[in-house]
């Protein structure tokens, strides 16, 4: 059901959307996203969408702020993607001990937060927690954000990982190197962080177990059914809808380019009246639809099972993963047969499908978007076999 507050944010960032695309050339250049834009926004609400009511979130459902980000993403990929991933973090905030939540939110309930998961650092446990040390790469919007989850492992006496934390450590206790120089989504700022002997006290953890088994203590206080949904959907998610709204992005860039275009070396002719234009489009459209209508019927049941208060089968968890890859899939070839059908003209640097090219190939390489794992991972649930994965 739509939620009014979900449908203001969303008009409001189509009020931005013009201001968001005409600093796309900027965003490249900067390597970041423009202060500006993350200042409207944060005024338009996008980043408290899935944070809890009882911090001046909307606990909004989770198709209305994919809905936002993808339709930001239409237009810059790169302020899409930190749209996408610095959005959700309130909504794995949220499951975090209480104490943690009002060191982040008591002060200030618009503090944005970034993220690194790959457990490149280590935590040693200490009295009252852990110390952790490491450096950990690809943390998106990080420029813009006052503090930062981290994956870790827990080092055991012998030397061997005992647990994989996620672990939530403030700007005052790590450095962020600027080391984002890349082909696809230059924008997002996706810098490395660096830790060196951080204490961590044990409010600031949370263990993968629990997420995984869908049972976190920040579920205590904040009750509603968004926060009991698998944290391999919703991040799964994260990462490949604004792919999705890449990939429509270039459609209706291409469509409204091919209108008018006349291709020379054929006589002459429009492309709008080649037919096997008309087949590619389709094509490609029918691709990127099947990408957002299976990422939103899945994420629909999943909900209708946390508000009853049921078991979410592991078929549909598995489901989930296996449309998701698959929408990336689907997405990245899709913006493929634009950039062929389009010609010499996609070319030319800064072309709203030169860059969806760009963009989305990068978003495809995140190691959420490993197809064939998730499919096998799939396959496996349906012939009956254990799934150990806790990523599902």
């Amino acid at each position: 059901m739509s939620d009014s507050s979900a449908n203001k944010v969303l008009e409001a960032v189509q009020d931005l959307l013009p201001k968001i695309a005409a600093r796309a050339d900027q965003t490249e250049r900067d390597r970041r996203i423009p202060d500006e834009s993350i200042a409207e926004l944060k005024e338009a609400g996008v980043f408290t969408m899935l944070q809890p009511k009882r911090w001046g979130g909307l606990e909004a459902d989770p198709v209305e702020f994919y809905e936002v980000v993808r339709t930001i993403a239409a237009v810059c990929g790169s302020t899409g993607w930190v749209s996408s991933i610095v959005g959700v973090h309130p909504w794995q905030l949220a499951l975090f001990p209480d104490a943690a939540q009002r060191e982040v939110w008591g002060e200030d309930p618009k503090t944005l937060v970034s993220s690194s998961y790959a457990p490149t650092g280590r935590l040693t446990p200490v009295e009252g927690g852990y110390e952790a040390s490491g450096r950990w790469s690809f943390s998106s919007g990080c420029d813009h954000c006052s503090w930062v989850l981290l994956g870790a492992l827990v080092m055991g006496p012998e030397g061997k990982p005992t647990d994989f934390l996620t672990i939530l450590v403030p700007r005052t206790d790590y450095q962020i190197d600027d080391v984002w120089d890349v082909v696809g989504l230059r924008g997002t700022g996706s810098n490395d962080i660096v830790v060196d002997k951080v204490f961590v006290p044990a409010h600031r953890t949370l263990s993968f177990n629990d997420v995984s088994a869908l049972r976190c203590p920040g579920q205590t206080e904040n009750t509603a059914p968004l926060y009991k949904l698998p944290f391999g959907t919703v991040f799964s998610y994260t990462i490949t809808t604004p792919i999705i709204g890449i990939a429509t992005g270039a459609y209706n860039a291409h469509v409204e380019r091919m209108r008018e275009r006349v291709r020379i070396s054929y006589g002459g002719q429009k492309v709008a009246g080649d037919a096997f234009a008309h087949v590619r489009v389709a094509r490609a459209a029918s691709d990127i639809d099947a990408s957002w209508l299976q990422l939103e019927r899945n994420l629909d049941e999943e909900m209708r099972y946390s508000s009853a208060g049921e078991e979410m089968p592991m078929e549909l968890r598995l489901r989930a993963r296996r449309d998701q890859v698959r929408a990336t899939e689907r997405c990245i070839e899709a913006i493929a047969l634009l950039f062929k059908n389009s010609g010499g003209h996609s070319l030319k640097n800064g072309n709203p499908i030169e860059r969806a090219w760009r963009d989305g190939n990068a978003g495809s390489v995140h190691a959420a978007n490993d197809v064939e794992r998730w499919l096998a991972m799939y396959g496996k649930g349906e012939f009956g076999l254990p799934i150990e994965d806790a990523m599902v």
